[in-house]
């Protein structure tokens, strides 16, 4: 039989732990523990030891010593994990790679059947094929409109059939026939629902990101700061090259509708004046494109052969 004090020293103990985990780790997975086993923590828990320390308990445990540790150490971070201590979850404190621990974390899933009542995390499809059951066993198939047909004595599905939706609640029959078929469709184990990292919390996905992603949602961060910026005339170093542009085309197309001037107007009226000048000066950026001019042909140097002599000048002749 526990006594009070028992359970008062649990308490105290369990207490001490958790803020000294809060005061030695800066980096927290809140994790769900839905449908996971003793057994299957504990192997959990091994497969972590190193850098990261599982802790489950009562909710309302943790935010006690999580309110009273925040008060005597004056660190309000703290109170960031309150709001993510609901349902049944745990905590695992660690000094590891957060990607790292969370994918070790998603390795340890064991499989389990559909029991009644559990509402399915993922959709049920049962695949076409034989099932081994013989023909009495057709009600079952005839309950759930799965299409059947008898082959060599032995029930087969015809086609693949979607048996329970992702969020509903596992029946009675479907949980009989997928005990009958021997199919284990759902798995559990350990799921990262946030992450704690000094005092801030985010999502899970995070975790996923590359650099090239963080490289594209700055550009798009940048991008929208540039848009508000120059829709609002207000000037920022991104929006400011933007800015400049704009401002030199209006300058420019007020000098070309005007007497007004300056040095680089002048050049592009003088342009528009004379435009066979867009050929001479595109003639050369044309040439640097394409390489190097073609050289000149050089006139191939005719060999001379000498004249082969003649009959004549060896002294004979044909007509002699």
């Amino acid at each position: 039989m526990v006594t009070k004090s028992s359970k008062a020293e649990k308490k105290i103990a369990y207490d001490a732990k958790l803020c000294r985990l809060l005061d030695e780790y800066s980096q927290v997975l809140v994790v769900a523990a839905d449908n996971v086993g003793s057994n299957q923590l504990q192997n959990i828990r091994q497969g972590l030891r190193g850098d990261s320390i599982v802790l489950m308990g009562k909710n309302t445990m943790m935010k006690r010593s999580i309110r009273i540790h925040s008060e005597n150490t004056g660190n309000q971070t703290f109170l960031n994990l309150i709001p993510l201590l609901v349902g049944n979850v745990g905590l695992i404190f660690t000094k590891g790679d957060l990607k790292e621990v969370s994918e070790e974390v998603a390795k340890y899933k064991v499989g389990a059947p559909a029991r009644v009542g559990l509402i399915a995390p993922i959709d049920v499809v049962v695949p076409p094929g034989n099932t081994g059951l013989d023909p009495s066993q057709t009600s079952f198939f005839q309950v759930l409109n799965i299409p059947t047909k008898i082959n060599k004595g032995t029930v087969e599905i015809i086609t693949p059939v979607e048996l329970i939706r992702k969020g509903d609640k596992v029946g009675s029959s479907e949980a009989a026939l997928l005990a009958k078929l021997g199919i284990r469709p759902f798995s559990y184990g350990l799921v990262v629902l946030s992450v704690y990292d000094n005092g801030s919390v985010f999502s899970p996905e995070v975790l996923d990101l590359t650099e090239d992603d963080l490289v594209v949602k700055f550009a798009t961060g940048v991008s929208m700061v540039t848009s508000l910026a120059l829709a609002i005339s207000f000037p920022t170093l991104a929006a400011a090259p933007h800015m400049f542009i704009n401002a030199y085309k209006n300058v420019l197309a007020i000098a070309l509708a005007t007497e007004y001037s300056f040095p680089q107007a002048d050049e592009v009226k003088e342009y528009l004046k004379d435009p066979s000048k867009f050929a001479v000066a595109a003639a050369p950026a044309a040439a640097a494109a394409s390489g190097s001019a073609p050289a000149p042909a050089k006139e191939e140097e005719k060999k001379e052969e000498p004249a082969e002599e003649s009959d004549d000048d060896m002294g004979f002749s044909l007509f002699d």
